[in-house]
């Protein structure tokens, strides 16, 4: 029997930004609302009106709902709704909010991805002021930090949230669940021009494929012409040995990613902070996502209080040749971001670099000396890329080689 009462969304006293909706269906007496809100006095009309609408919409015409509002702004309570709604009857419709026209841009195969932040999928408190930290992406999270029995509503308020909140630039991000399920989230946010999906627990280069294929089924049926890139996450001993099908399994895959938690488990051994335990999964995954042309990215860094572990933990990464991280909390990206740039060092160390090879090739050398170092193309083209990194980031002028004076040149 179809069970007649549904609550969805979440209420407490630590709970902000979000609401809790129970959802009775009856067969007289209309539509009855009962709502408890702080900010009742200013909006309660409208969150009355936006019910009394969605119900309208979905056809419900007997029914008491009441409203537990914690501040929700009105695509959360949208949400909300329609998952109390959608346990009680079966309908494809979507009451789909409006889609602000900053968020209407696409992202590139080689845009830098030093800083990606990840904000569990049914916590709007922690979403809807997020692209404010200035993260290069930010992950609305379907996996690991949502209970499985909310699994279901938090695919609903991503998709709202893609739609509703100002991602400020940052590059559109979701990681999708496992499996089957995993599949059917991209029904859910791939319409709302997702720029990426991070796809976890990757063992093999099929479990990417599949996700590749319907991606491209989804695209076709909707008429979708941004690309939608691919993030592998690994995170077990037989994905690491088999990284680099992995990072070649398609031409979406842009970067793969190494989840530590998960891996060290898979060991059965302790995650340290100093990392010897999985030095050789690192290097392994790094060598691969270079073999394979796409960007290295390193784990999340759990300790959110120590900026100065943090820090070095930063510098071993980039050191090993990873080009970003993961971030569980805001205040770690200025401190990725930072680390992952290249510092003042690097950059005039590279400018040397250019200038000495291009004024070797002028004379026809393909191999020069800069003090006690034979500087050769491989060299170069290092240099050359943390001086495109540098321009990028607005650390180096564009028409930097036209400030050198002529001596130096």
């Amino acid at each position: 029997m179809k069970k007649s009462i549904a609550v969805a969304g979440n209420s407490g006293p630590k709970v902000r930004s979000d609401c809790e909706i129970t959802l009775e269906l009856g067969t007289e007496g209309g539509i009855t609302i009962d709502l408890t809100s702080k900010v009742k006095v200013l909006y309660g009309e409208s969150i009355i009106r936006l019910a009394s609408e969605m119900l309208n919409f979905f056809g419900v015409e007997n029914a008491h709902i009441k409203i537990n509002d914690s501040g929700a702004l009105a695509f959360v309570i949208s949400a909300r709704i329609e998952s109390a709604i959608k346990q009680l009857i079966d309908t494809d419709l979507d009451y789909l909010p409006g889609f602000i026209e900053e968020n209407r841009y696409s992202t590139t195969r080689d845009r830098f991805r030093f800083s990606r932040l990840y904000l569990p999928g049914n916590t709007p408190s922690l979403m809807i002021n997020a692209g404010l930290h200035y993260a290069d992406g930010i992950i609305l999270d379907l996996e690991d930090s949502v209970a499985p029995e909310k699994k279901d509503e938090s695919r609903i308020l991503v998709r709202n949230a893609l739609r509703q909140i100002n991602f400020y630039g940052a590059e559109r991000m979701v990681r999708i669940n496992q499996g089957e399920r995993g599949l059917e989230d991209l029904d859910f946010i791939l319409p709302h021009n997702v720029n990426l999906i991070l796809i976890p627990k990757c063992d093999n280069a099929w479990s990417v494929k599949r996700v590749d294929e319907e991606v491209t089924v989804i695209k076709n049926k909707l008429h979708i012409e941004d690309p939608v890139f691919l993030m592998p996450i690994i995170e077990s001993a037989s994905g690491i040995e088999n990284s680099f099908e992995i990072a070649r399994s398609s031409e979406n895959v842009v970067a793969v990613a190494i989840g530590l938690e998960d891996y060290t488990a898979d060991l059965g051994v302790n995650r340290t902070a100093e990392g010897m335990e999985s030095l050789y999964a690192r290097t392994r995954l790094v060598v691969a996502a270079k073999a394979a042309g796409i960007q290295p990215i390193d784990s999340v860094f759990s300790d959110v209080n120590d900026m100065e572990a943090l820090k070095q933990y930063v510098l071993a990464s980039k050191a090993l040749g990873f080009e970003g991280m993961g971030c569980i909390h805001p205040r770690q990206i200025p401190v990725v971001r930072q680390g992952f740039a290249p510092d003042e060092n690097e950059i005039e160390k590279s400018k040397k670099i250019v200038l000495v090879f291009e004024a070797a090739r002028r004379k026809g050398l393909n191999v020069v000396a800069l003090g006690s170092k034979m500087i050769d193309p491989p060299v170069v083209a290092r240099a050359q890329k943390t001086i495109d990194l540098a321009v990028r980031l607005g650390l180096l002028s564009c028409n930097w080689i036209d400030e050198v004076p002529v001596e130096e040149k």
